[in-house]
Formats: C-alpha cells, sequence, structure tokens
C-alpha cells in the first residue's frame, strides 16, 4: 500500500502536561493496548517512513470526559504499555489548550478525541488511522468534515461537534476528515465496536 505522508505528529495546541507514572485500570488498558497492536500490524496506525507518526486511539473514563489516549510520536512503537498512554484530563478548544497527565504529552489529535466524548456521551472509545486509498473511497460518501479544516485545531474540533450532531454519522459511527489526508475516525459504545466498524471498511479493499 502506498502512503502519502501528510503532516502530522506534532502538536497544534497548547498541551499542558502534568509529569506523573499513570495507573490505567486493566479494563480499560486491555481493550485499549490490544485494538492499538492490532491496528499497528495492519498499518492503520503506524509511522511513515521518515519517522513522523499516524493514527491514535482513545478510551474514555467511565461516566467523565477524560479519556486515555496514545502518546505523540509513539506511532513507530510496535507494542506499547501503560506509559504511552497519557490521560487527557480536559481540553478547551477556545483557548486552543489541553491539559493532560501521564509520562508523555497526549496525541496531536486529542483536541478531535475530545470532541467527540463531548458530542456524545454514549461514546466510550474513538480510533483514528490512515489509510489513503479508503480515504479517497469514502471521501464524501461517508460524513465528511470540511476539507478547509485541518486536524489537531480549535477549527476541527468546532467541526467535529458539527458533524457529530448528524443523524448519519451517530448511525454509522464513522467520519473521513476532509481536510486531514488519510484521516478517518471512528468511535462505539466500546472499543471492540470502534474497530470492528474500521475493518469492515476493509472487507472489500484489496490493499
Amino acid at each position: 500500500m502506498k502512503k502519502a505522508q501528510p503532516q502530522e505528529g506534532y502538536l497544534k495546541f497548547d498541551c499542558h502536561l502534568i509529569t506523573e507514572k499513570m495507573v490505567i485500570p486493566s479494563e480499560l488498558f486491555d481493550p485499549l493496548n490490544y485494538w492499538r497492536e492490532e491496528l499497528w500490524y495492519k498499518c492503520l496506525i503506524g509511522a511513515y517512513p521518515d519517522g513522523i507518526g499516524y493514527g491514535n486511539i482513545s478510551i474514555r473514563v467511565p461516566n467523565t470526559d477524560q479519556f486515555y489516549i496514545s502518546g505523540t510520536a509513539t506511532g513507530g512503537i510496535p507494542e506499547l504499555d501503560q506509559l504511552h498512554y497519557p490521560l487527557v484530563e480536559r481540553c478547551n478548544p477556545l483557548m486552543n489548550a489541553l491539559w493532560c497527565r501521564g509520562l508523555i504529552k497526549a496525541s496531536a489529535e486529542s483536541m478531535s478525541h475530545a470532541a467527540i466524548y463531548a458530542a456524545n456521551s454514549e461514546v466510550g472509545a474513538v480510533i483514528h488511522i490512515h489509510h489513503l486509498q479508503l480515504w479517497e473511497k469514502y471521501l464524501d460518501v461517508l460524513p465528511t468534515t470540511d476539507r478547509t479544516v485541518e486536524y489537531g485545531t480549535p477549527e476541527m474540533a468546532s467541526e467535529i461537534s458539527k458533524i457529530m450532531s448528524l443523524p448519519e454519522t451517530l448511525d454509522k459511527k464513522i467520519f473521513v476528515m476532509g481536510g486531514h489526508k488519510e484521516g478517518i475516525i471512528a468511535f462505539g459504545r466500546t472499543m471492540e465496536e470502534a474497530a470492528f466498524t474500521i475493518l469492515a471498511l476493509r472487507t472489500d479493499d484489496p490493499t
């Protein structure tokens, strides 16, 4: 599979990190890390030849808007452990700022994940993959964000809030990032539901 290399892997917002070793409950860590590894081996999360990472995965802390997410610059690592998943405690798109806790900063896509969790309390997991052929195939076929809006920005968070209000998005549990080449985001009540939604796109794709 040939991949384009859009700019990715660096933070476009102010990330306020409280450095602290986190202990993630096994009921959250196990599905989070299992599906991250599965998607990594399918090249849906990973790193380009120049080392810039792509894709990320998160799981909500039940009954909160907080979530654990794969950290920045982890895309090239085949197997992660708990230190690679910081906890995002809060996000303020208007201030273009995010607060997290852990040993590394949260993913550059954390703002987008936060917008999804804030938009729907039933969402328990979010997966953001890169796949050029699927992106081209489903652009404007699946719900698609505005092509002028870049990833990791307050504008993208606002755009995601809008697209999450569409019945089609809530039904399909997936949307294409029009202004973020290769980017597709799926979500679900569980990590398994979000992952199966992503994998279903590939059943008729030869790559």
